[in-house]
């Protein structure tokens, strides 16, 4: 079972502050995270029960630094879809 340990970050772009404002918030995740845990949280922790979550897979990249490969980690990216009336204060900017 998944806890709010497993929300990685709150993503803060200039794409995602306009998304904010029609009420989808943007999440980032373990990859081990799954759609209904994350229902589970956002009901849980900051009670509101979202709409609806579609989810995003990122791969984390090869990179190399000074001759050494290595890669990032991947990650999983959820847009949250909160009701009209919903606010989360904590996650406002």
């Amino acid at each position: 079972m998944a806890d709010i340990t497993d929300i990685k970050a709150i993503m803060y772009t200039e794409k995602t502050l306009a998304l904010q404002e029609d009420g989808v918030i943007v999440v980032q995740t373990s990859p081990r995270m799954t759609k209904n845990s994350l229902k589970a949280v956002f009901k849980e922790y900051f009670g509101v029960k979202p709409l609806r979550v579609n989810s995003m897979r990122v791969n984390g990249k090869v990179k190399r630094f000074k001759g050494v490969e290595g890669k990032r980690a991947d990650l999983k990216k959820f847009y949250v879809f909160l009701p009209e009336d919903a606010k989360i204060d904590s996650l406002a900017v």
